[in-house]
């Protein structure tokens, strides 16, 4: 780790570290993925359930399946319902959304390229920053405060 507390990854290595901070979080998961498919969830499904079990809120941005090409459209329906039923709550953006981080009970971002509910054979880069001060600096850029609300974070 450097001075600022971060480390890359790329699509080999991230979903490991990654499975491992899912499974710490204690509060809140925010992730921003443009695309979802089923092949990716069937590996963080069990993850997400789990959570909502423990009580995390767990929340998921995403580009409004209308915006994808047909077969993507009909994966993505699928699971923002399969999302929807075990607790997530998800947000649908319109206007080509295609940001891709994760922030981690607001103490850790995971910023890059890498689509984290879609990625399968493509190759990327993700930076792992383990900080509160700039999880929060990029939870108050994206103004995610307007429409996520959890009191044991403030």
């Amino acid at each position: 780790m450097n001075s600022l507390n971060s480390s890359l990854y790329d699509e080999t290595t991230f979903y490991t570290q990654f499975r491992q901070d899912l499974l710490r979080c204690r509060s809140e998961v925010v992730i921003e993925s443009p695309y979802i498919t089923s092949v990716r969830m069937v590996d963080l499904y069990p993850i997400f359930k789990k959570l909502i079990g423990l009580g995390v809120e767990v929340y998921v941005i995403t580009r409004d399946p209308r915006e994808h090409f047909e077969s993507m459209e009909v994966q993505s329906e699928t699971e923002i319902r399969r999302f929807e039923q075990l607790g997530v709550q998800v947000f649908l953006c319109l206007g080509n959304h295609h940001r891709k981080l994760a922030i981690l009970d607001r103490k850790i971002l995971w910023e890059g390229s890498l689509n984290i509910l879609s990625q399968t054979d493509s190759r990327e880069i993700m930076r792992r920053i383990k900080s509160k001060k700039v999880a929060m600096e990029m939870f108050n850029f994206l103004n995610l405060g307007r429409f996520i609300l959890n009191p044991t974070l403030r």
